[in-house]
């Protein structure tokens, strides 16, 4: 247990560069703290501002300066003495509070700051010694070396001896163990992050204040849910109490909102102070700055896999930023960029005679307000450029939502095929926000995170007690995690995404948008030497099966002579798996040109990017295929070509019997050859062609079902007698848990039900009252719809059910 407690800090060591980083880091925040506490302090009770403003006469009277000099402010003449400044600040209470709370906090991250100091030692240590890696060394090792050095020291020297065998899955568990339960909740609808405004509609606001508060609760705070860092409190793991433990979850979370109604006054001070310093020299060199985006907290939070690493995710979302940002360009006001280029006009007349006197005569800056009328003119100017757009640019707002597809992994259903519309673009920027926003969110976050844990969570504690209860799994020398993060197909994948007939899940246990499915791969893919368990190695090969079936489906298409196919190739400049997405992405030609060459010309034809053409980049990178190929020129930006692999290139990707390995782009021969950054980099590749795959998969699943039960039956009465009544299939387009659609009915007060399923022994049946009541309209999941019921399906598709959890609140907000 001590050793797997070990492994989040040895993570972090090496995220942070070392023991030197990590001191200078910690010392700096302390530093900055005293900084930011005293010099507001100083500004405060310490500065005279009617001479600073020249409103207040100041004449010196030494006998050295001239005339001239005597009526000259200068900085210390608007300085008080210190005598006068102490007692000022004495004078005042409501400071001297500040004072001492501020001096309590420090004390405290003083103290924490030591203790850092002697783990960090200790983990320095550790990898000096048992790892072998020197502190100059650390820099030039991934995450995924220092990994199998674990993995290995384990097998080596038993360090851990509840297990034999550490695993790739261990290790992360144990990183992320808090943070799967996060992914899985707010994956679940579970936590009070979505709010129904009445003039701003549905709003999501989830800050770094609401996340800390949420954390504080479940698994580390006084009280918490977890009894240390690697086990749930027992009595939280049986079903007998859980109304007692509701009602004592409620009042714990009330006395936390409580305190952070009583300490809002002293944290908005400090998000207000803190973000002045912050941001305000940064807004005055780049004022465009706040017009910048950024992922959310909750996009990040919603877009994450189980089982993914900090800099994995941050990495993945890097990649998917500049074609996300292009994409909410699309959506220029043509009334804004009216309006926009004629305030530009005029204020940058004004600024343009302004800088001209200047130039003219230095002396026209001594005039009051000048230097500030130029400054503002400037900012003005700078942000209404923002809102014009280039118009050399030509914007796809389909192809470029692909392309976000391909890094992001995650898309709800209805945003394909209306990428051009305005609610597409509102709901993806809950995710993608502008910087401004994500600032006013944060500085909001003191007022409003009482409120959403007093009005909003309390509600939810019933539903939070039964979750962990119902999704906790003990694992032999890891302890206790969430049982999403075990990534098991049939334990909570979804049928609308692959995994119809290798399922057990209900609606209540499956993963929404799916997420199981998709982290299922990205872990594989991202760790080829790892083990799945039987059910997700039998996903993973039917998988690749699928694949392979594609291809030799594909072969046999003509390939287009299509020309931006080619420009796109040619322009490409960045490593080639990014060239093979770009061509994927590009639209009309089939990726069976991926294997069949370029060779005389052949008919034209439109097509849209389908499965097989996904396939078949799949295939391309195939760890044999790849690795011929780039015997021959690593750093050449042409794609690889089928010809250059033998056969056994194809049976890699398309056995059955294989391990996770053969789904992956890291076979032993293969990395042999190569660095890991170039492994990683292909790794990355293959899982967002992956993406596009699967997703491509489900929407053909989607049309297929809609086609059966909706299309159908309004054309005819016949096609409608064969059709049963309960497999009847929304008139609408699905739409997702996450981005709830405005005209959707809500019901409030049913609380998610736990299925007969339970980790620690007993039944939920029997915990959780009254057999569950019939269920209510379908609400439909991202991508869920109801199926027809047909002869020899092993699994029949249960309606799905509308909870509290999964609704927004009246007043919500969101990670």
């Amino acid at each position: 247990g001590v050793f797997f407690n070990v492994i989040l800090y040895i993570y972090h060591f090496h995220q942070k560069n070392g023991f030197a980083c990590m001191m200078l880091s910690e010392f700096f925040e302390l530093v900055q703290f005293l900084f930011v506490v005293t010099f507001t302090t100083f500004l405060f009770n310490c500065v005279e501002y009617d001479i600073l403003f020249a409103n207040k006469a100041v004449n010196h009277t030494t006998h050295n300066l001239g005339p001239l000099d005597r009526s000259k402010v200068t900085l210390p003449d608007a300085i008080l003495p210190s005598q006068q400044c102490t007692e000022k600040i004495q004078e005042n209470g409501w400071i001297i509070f500040l004072l001492i709370m501020a001096a309590i906090f420090w004390l405290y991250r003083l103290i924490k700051v030591f203790c850092n100091i002697l783990s960090y030692w200790e983990i320095r240590q550790f990898y000096i010694k048992a790892l072998k890696i020197t502190m100059d060394e650390l820099c030039n090792h991934t995450w995924q070396e220092v990994q199998d050095r674990l993995i290995s020291l384990q097998r080596e020297q038993q360090m851990c001896i509840h297990k034999k065998e550490l695993t790739e899955l261990d290790i992360y568990h144990r990183i992320l163990r808090f943070k799967n339960y996060m992914v899985a909740m707010v994956n679940k609808s579970l936590l009070p992050i979505r709010f129904s405004m009445p003039l701003l509609g549905d709003v999501v606001f989830y800050t770094r204040g609401l996340k800390y508060n949420f954390e504080l609760i479940f698994f580390w705070g006084p009280g918490s849910l977890f009894e240390n860092e690697w086990s749930l409190k027992p009595e939280y793991k049986r079903g007998g109490n859980r109304l007692e433990l509701a009602d004592k979850l409620s009042n714990r979370i009330l006395w936390i909102g409580v305190a952070n109604l009583l300490l809002c006054p002293v944290i908005l001070i400090w998000q207000i102070l803190y973000a002045f310093f912050s941001y305000t020299e940064v807004i005055k060199r780049e004022p465009g700055s706040l017009g910048a985006r950024c992922w959310s907290l909750f996009g990040r939070c919603y877009l994450r896999h189980f089982n993914e690493l900090d800099h994995e995710l941050m990495s993945r979302l890097s990649k998917g930023y500049k074609a996300s940002s292009k994409y909410m360009n699309c959506f220029m006001s043509p009334l804004l960029t009216v309006v926009a280029k004629n305030v530009a006009f005029f204020a940058g007349s004004i600024l343009a005679v302004l800088i001209a006197l200047t130039i003219y005569d230095e002396d026209v800056l001594a005039v009051e307000h000048v230097l500030t009328s130029i400054t503002l003119l400037g900012v003005c100017v700078t942000i209404c450029r923002s809102f014009i757009p280039d118009k050399h640019m030509v914007f796809c707002p389909e192809q470029l939502l692909k392309v976000i597809l391909a890094h992001i992994h995650y898309m709800p259903d209805h945003w394909q095929g209306n990428a051009h519309r305005y609610e597409t673009r509102d709901e993806f920027s809950q995710l993608f926000q502008y910087k401004a926003v994500f600032i006013l969110e944060e500085l909001l976050s003191p007022v409003i995170t009482p409120f959403i844990l007093i009005f909003c969570l309390r509600r939810k504690s019933l539903e939070i007690i039964d979750f962990f209860r119902n999704f906790t799994v003990e694992v032999v020398g890891v302890g206790d995690t969430c049982s999403f993060a075990q990534m098991d197909v049939r334990q909570h994948g979804h049928p609308a995404w692959m995994s119809a007939g290798k399922t057990e899940a209900s609606i209540y246990q499956q993963a929404e948008d799916g997420k199981t499915e998709l982290s299922l791969m990205h872990f594989a893919i991202t760790n080829p030497h790892w083990q799945p368990p039987r059910e997700s190695t039998h996903f993973i090969s039917q998988l690749k099966e699928r694949v392979q079936r594609e291809v030799a489906t594909g072969q046999q298409v003509p390939l287009p002579d299509n020309h931006l196919f080619t420009s796109i190739q040619s322009i490409q400049s960045e490593s080639e798996p990014h060239s093979l997405i770009a061509n994927l992405l590009v639209g009309p030609p089939s990726l069976a040109s991926l294997h069949l060459g370029r060779d005389g010309p052949v008919p034209n034809h439109a097509s849209s990017m389908g499965s097989s053409d996904v396939a078949s980049a799949l295939r391309s990178l195939s760890p044999l295929s790849t690795s011929q190929h780039l015997r021959g020129s690593y750093t050449s930006t042409r794609l690889p070509r089928s010809d250059t692999a033998p056969p056994t290139g194809a049976r890699a990707m398309a056995g059955s019997g294989t391990d996770a390995r053969t789904a992956s782009s890291g076979s032993s021969a293969w990395e042999g050859q190569m660095t890991s950054l170039v492994l990683s980099e292909y790794a990355s590749t293959e899982m967002s062609i992956h993406a596009l795959y699967i997703h491509e998969l489900h929407q053909q699943q989607s049309r297929n079902d809609l086609s059966r039960h909706t299309w159908h039956r309004q054309e005819s009465d016949e096609s409608s007698e064969s059709i049963p009544e309960d497999c009847e299939a929304p008139r609408t387009l699905p739409r997702s848990n996450t981005f709830p659609s405005t005209g959707t009915q809500r019901q409030e007060g049913a609380p998610l039900q736990p299925t007969g399923h339970r980790r620690y022994g007993g039944t939920t049946d029997a915990l959780s009252g009254p057999p569950r009541p019939a269920p209510r309209a379908p609400r439909l999941p991202m991508g869920g719809w109801a199926e027809e019921a047909q002869a020899g399906r092993q699994h029949d598709t249960v309606p799905e059910e509308g909870s509290e959890d999964e609704l927004p609140p009246q007043i919500h907000k969101v990670t």
